[in-house]
């Protein structure tokens, strides 16, 4: 039986435990202020299947229709979305629409010419991609291309035969506020029932869940690993032991012979 004093110690310690786990259940005010509040969580973004949009690692063709010995360039986004160009200087670009960088440039290289500039542009993009993750060979960030539907990411994913419960597939279009989570059936769409084949926007991440028995294999490998682990390491030091007699003797063995020729 605890005596008061201690017992005054274990109720002191729970009580500034409690105070500990309650601390950090809510964030701070610094934490709240790089906390995502919208979207995705990029700072640029868009839905390039209605129009392309700048982001950071796209390339941009800069072509004057009017002008096009003067105005006809390829140029890098760079990681602070700002691109560096001739007569302009360095100018942010990154989250601009087609149309409206069009306009922008347009406006910006007005002043040089007496014909006003007709810009067209063309963007490449390299910096916008999804994500496939589960029970697949091919897991993690893929380039989004556009027009690419949730057979042809799956699929292209290739997913585990024996693990990937493709009945279960689940589309995530993240957001703070209302995240959207749809399921995918592999097994109608293969059928001919496409109406879980959801076209892929960037950003986007599908979840391949594994199957029961999978589930209970993986649950079995964790538990047991704190045993295994113990049998591979005693496994490993008697392999090295033994190894390290084979050598020896080995040696010694040449040593003899040696000693036997002459």
């Amino acid at each position: 039986m605890l005596r008061p004093p201690h017992l005054l110690l274990v109720l002191a310690a729970l009580v500034g435990l409690l105070d500990l786990t309650s601390c950090n259940t809510s964030p701070t005010k610094r934490a709240l202020q790089y906390m995502n509040q919208d979207g995705f969580g990029r700072r640029y973004s868009g839905n390039a299947e209605e129009e392309d949009y700048v982001t950071t690692g796209d390339t941009v063709r800069v072509y004057d229709v009017n002008h096009p010995t003067d105005i006809n360039f390829s140029v890098n986004v760079s990681s602070d979305g700002t691109v560096l160009l001739d007569q302009v200087g360095r100018i942010h670009i990154a989250g601009y629409t087609r149309s409206d960088l069009e306009s922008v440039l347009a406006e910006r290289y007005s002043s040089y010419y007496t014909t006003p500039p007709s810009i067209v542009v063309d963007i490449t993009t390299r910096g916008k991609v999804f994500f496939v993750l589960g029970e697949v060979l091919t897991e993690g960030s893929k380039p989004f291309q556009g027009n690419q539907t949730a057979l042809d990411v799956i699929i292209a994913a290739k997913p585990q035969r024996d693990t990937a419960n493709i009945g279960r597939a689940m589309l995530i279009r993240g957001d703070p506020q209302d995240p959207l989570r749809l399921p995918i059936n592999l097994n109608d769409i293969i059928k001919g029932d496409t109406t879980t084949n959801y076209t892929i926007q960037e950003d986007d991440i599908i979840w391949i869940p594994p199957t029961l028995f999978a589930e209970f294999g993986y649950f079995l490998r964790a538990a047991l690993y704190p045993v295994t682990a113990v049998f591979q390491a005693i496994g490993g030091a008697l392999l090295g032991a033994q190894g390290g007699r084979n050598v020896n003797n080995g040696n010694n063995r040449g040593l003899l012979t040696f000693g036997g020729i002459f």
